[in-house]
């Protein structure tokens, strides 16, 4: 799966997650690009990233960062 990620560095939380298949990889790119000028033009700061996992929770687990505020981060086992 392809997950479309717009992060809100400053709260730390995600704005907006969507998620498409595999073989949707142009979609997935063509609304990172979208999404990237809309916020551009809008003089919005936020990070907008595509990754790929097999599952959201596989995606949970290896981008923390994008789930987790910095308290459970900093709480979490060491694996």
């Amino acid at each position: 799966m392809i997950f479309l990620i717009d992060y809100e560095r400053s709260r730390g939380q995600i704005v907006t997650l969507e998620t498409f298949d595999d073989s949707e990889r142009r979609k997935a790119e063509d609304a990172r690009l979208q999404k990237e000028l809309e916020l551009n033009r809008l003089g919005v700061e936020r990070e907008v990233v595509l990754l790929e996992a097999e599952t959201e929770e596989a995606l949970r687990r290896t981008h923390r960062r994008y789930f987790e505020d910095l308290a459970e981060l900093a709480n979490a086992p060491v694996a």
